[in-house]
């Protein structure tokens, strides 16, 4: 989680950030609420973690995917060293529908 936050800190725009942020703090919170299962190892206490794992693995990555959706349709601008713009192709007739 320490190299998410450097990577967050670090890292030059929205989208590498937003990696950054999303799989390594997925990784980390796992990985703590593996250490609480095993610390504890009560039968309430699995029961919480795995729902906590359930739902980590449900909300992070699809707010991670609404996050930089939203910042490419406001046109947050893309590193100046990037290469392929993926997305330019699909959103380039729903840009020009909003903007008219």
């Amino acid at each position: 989680m320490l190299i998410a936050a450097l990577g967050v800190v670090r890292f030059p725009d929205v989208y590498t950030r937003m990696h950054a942020a999303s799989k390594s703090v997925s990784l980390g919170l796992v990985l703590m609420l593996i250490a609480l299962i095993l610390f504890f190892g009560t039968p309430m206490i699995l029961l919480k973690a795995i729902a906590g794992i359930f739902f980590v693995f449900l909300t992070i990555p699809v707010a991670s995917h609404m996050i930089g959706r939203a910042a490419y349709l406001r046109k947050v601008s893309l590193y100046e060293k990037t290469v392929v713009d993926q997305m330019a192709e699909q959103y380039k007739n729903f840009i020009q529908d909003k903007n008219e």
